[in-house]
């Protein structure tokens, strides 16, 4: 009986392991596409290196993820994808290397339909 008990939480835990695995695979496949996307000058503008050296890094997160699985090369590859997330990526996206989509950032008076003008 207690042998079925552990097997079953063995097999809870790598189920919720396998998840989790799957979940920073795909958080690094992100990553890795946003900064292959994004704009050599926009990375030599923001000062954070260069395009070549984020691809490289995020691509041995993406292949560490991919292949080896080994839980210390992971977690630094989880450190490089957050690192990029929440340093690299807003600062690309503020020098205007973010402006896929045609978004465009307007002023503050601007309304839903261009900008306000004071009833003039």
């Amino acid at each position: 009986m207690d042998g079925m008990v552990a097997s079953v939480l063995l097999d809870g835990f790598y189920g919720l392991m396998s998840w989790v695995f799957l979940g920073l695979l795909i958080f690094s496949v992100f990553c890795f596409v946003d900064a292959a996307l994004r704009r050599e000058d926009a990375y030599r503008a923001a000062d954070k290196k260069t395009k070549g050296f984020w691809l490289i890094i995020l691509g041995i997160t993406v292949a560490v993820n991919l292949f080896l699985g080994m839980l210390f090369l992971t977690i630094a590859g989880l450190i490089a994808n957050i690192v990029y997330m929440v340093d690299v990526r807003p600062a690309l996206v503020q020098v205007g290397g973010g402006g896929r989509g045609g978004f465009r950032r307007g002023s503050s008076s601007d309304g839903p339909y261009g900008p306000y003008n004071g009833g003039r």
